[in-house]
Parts: structure tokens; C-alpha cells; sequence
């Protein structure tokens, strides 16, 4: 499903216009983002957290030129499922 997909069914599920719906979503990308960058989690009951994780520092290696280059620590964004969320898709979601 792509993001159009997505905005085509909340519009005919809630009969708000797709340009509303559309606004909703990136307001709510961009919030996520903004947080995110400033360190902020968000934790949202019954869905998930959006959280970052902070990756250690670590040399890697560079095959062509084999050479070691040092990657700096970071911190990566990460999505972590509420446990009611996972439980819903195991038994919803058949097997293929």
C-alpha cells in the first residue's frame, strides 16, 4: 500500500476530503521527524512507539581502496510495536 492508497481509504472510511486527509498525514510525518531529531520519543497506546536507537561507534573497511574508515556513534530511528498491535496482525494475518 502507498501513501495515496492510504489517504484514497481514510477518506472514504471517515468521508473527509482527501485533501484534508492528505494534510493530516504529513503534519503527522513531519511531527514524527521533528521529534525524532530532537530526541523525543513518541509513544502512541495500542500502536507503537517511534523511538531512536543509538548505533556505537565501529571501524569499518572500505574493500576497494582496503582501508579502515571510523564510523561515528548515531542514532537511527526505529519503530517498536505495541504488544496488542502484533497480537492483532498474528491473528488476523493468514498464512501463505
Amino acid at each position: 500500500m502507498r501513501k495515496s492508497d492510504l489517504i484514497t481509504n481514510i477518506s472514504e472510511k471517515t468521508g473527509i476530503p482527501k485533501v484534508d486527509v492528505l494534510v493530516v498525514l504529513e503534519t503527522m510525518f513531519k511531527e514524527v521527524k521533528d521529534s525524532l531529531a530532537k530526541g523525543n520519543n513518541i509513544y502512541i497506546r495500542g500502536f507503537g512507539s517511534f523511538i531512536t536507537k543509538k548505533r556505537a561507534a565501529k571501524i569499518g573497511r572500505n574493500i576497494k581502496k582496503n582501508t579502515a574508515v571510523e564510523i561515528p556513534e548515531h542514532h537511527i530511528p526505529a519503530f517498536k510495536p505495541a504488544k496488542e498491535f502484533v497480537q492483532e496482525i498474528k491473528t488476523k494475518r493468514k498464512p501463505e
